[in-house]
């Protein structure tokens, strides 16, 4: 049950990421030809991919931390083994989702409602429509991180997993 919830969240994840990027390519090109050939640059291609960019790397970031592997300081973690890494593995992932809670969660609703009311300078929608990709992105990464917490008291290690497909 846990791991089709993950492989959903991966695969939707990954599919609207590989979707920004290939509108960002198509974007990016438009810009270039009007801007370069027609000497005519268009703000609204700036602007769209300004906040696809922004979509894309918040989007990315949650998905890496849904895969542990993001960065992280390892001499510690790599010299423990059995209870004491699984303890501190947990520990790191609670932090994670803590921050992620507070901070993208949270803090992500509250700059959506206070910028409702806004609107972008080329595009004309709304800045808190712009901005629901902060808690979208805290979402996700708090639900990672509980099915990380998971994985690591049932001694799932998804790095060691990884290596061993490569």
């Amino acid at each position: 049950m846990l791991e089709t919830i993950r492989n959903t969240i991966d695969k939707v994840l990954s599919a609207v990421c590989c979707f920004i990027f290939a509108a960002m390519v198509v974007i990016g090109t438009y810009q270039i030809v009007t801007r370069y050939v027609f000497n005519s640059p268009s703000t609204i291609s700036e602007e769209l991919l300004t906040y696809a960019f922004t979509w894309m790397s918040l989007l990315v970031s949650a998905y890496v931390f849904g895969k542990r592997d993001h960065m992280r300081v390892a001499f510690l973690a790599d010299k423990l083994t059995g209870t004491p890494k699984k303890l501190l593995d947990a520990g790191i992932e609670c932090l994670t989702v803590i921050v992620s809670a507070i901070v993208f969660f949270y803090g992500g609703m509250t700059i959506m409602a206070l910028t409702m009311s806004q609107k972008t300078a080329s595009l004309g929608i709304s800045m808190g429509t712009v901005y629901t990709v902060v808690p979208i992105t805290g979402a996700l990464i708090c639900i990672y991180g509980v099915l990380n917490i998971i994985d690591i008291m049932n001694g799932v290690d998804r790095r060691k997993m990884r290596e061993a497909k490569e």
